[in-house]
């Protein structure tokens, strides 16, 4: 029979909570994120069903120079990568007015506007031949004070870039 109970039980309880803090949390929190192993990527330029030919170079070099950094994954040809960021811009709108001057006698006139980019876009793994995060019109906006139309469309391609990084990590 044990002569100290408690002290045995006290000692025994921290015996294992030393335990398991030596060895490590037997219990994790996996949030989001890419599946594991996911290590390369490929960003193809989008197909481009508007009047503006740009976007498909900006929207490319925009996702292209964040992506991998922001992914923790590096940045290979198609052929080699785990994953590819392809999609297709589907809309385009520049001069959406959001604020108005009037003067008594002279014609109104738009002292801010918006531009606004909707695509679809996937993230594809190549491994297992199917899409990891895929969005359909994902529209982004920037506004600016005309005539800065690039301010706006720059502010526009930083949200998709960013919308891009949250529907990777959300990922289960």
């Amino acid at each position: 029979m044990d002569r100290f109970p408690v002290r045995s039980g006290v000692v025994r309880s921290a015996a294992l909570a030393l335990a398991l803090a030596a060895s490590g949390c037997l219990y994790s929190f996996h949030g989001g994120g890419l599946p594991p192993g996911m290590k390369t990527v490929a960003v193809l330029p989008f197909d481009n069903r508007t009047g503006e030919p740009a976007l498909t170079q900006e929207i490319y070099t925009a996702l292209q120079s964040s992506i991998s950094g922001r992914l923790g994954l590096r940045q290979v040809g198609e052929a080699e990568a785990g994953a590819l960021v392809r999609g297709e811009v589907t809309s385009y709108q520049s001069e959406i007015p959001l604020a108005y001057q009037t003067n008594p006698g002279e014609n109104v006139v738009v002292t801010r506007r918006r531009v606004q980019i909707t695509v679809n876009v996937e993230i594809y793994d190549t491994k297992a031949g199917k899409p990891l995060w895929q969005q359909s019109g994902l529209t982004v906006d920037g506004e600016y004070d005309p005539p800065a139309e690039i301010n706006g469309r720059k502010l526009a391609e930083d949200k998709l870039v960013t919308a891009v990084v949250e529907g990777a990590q959300s990922q289960w």
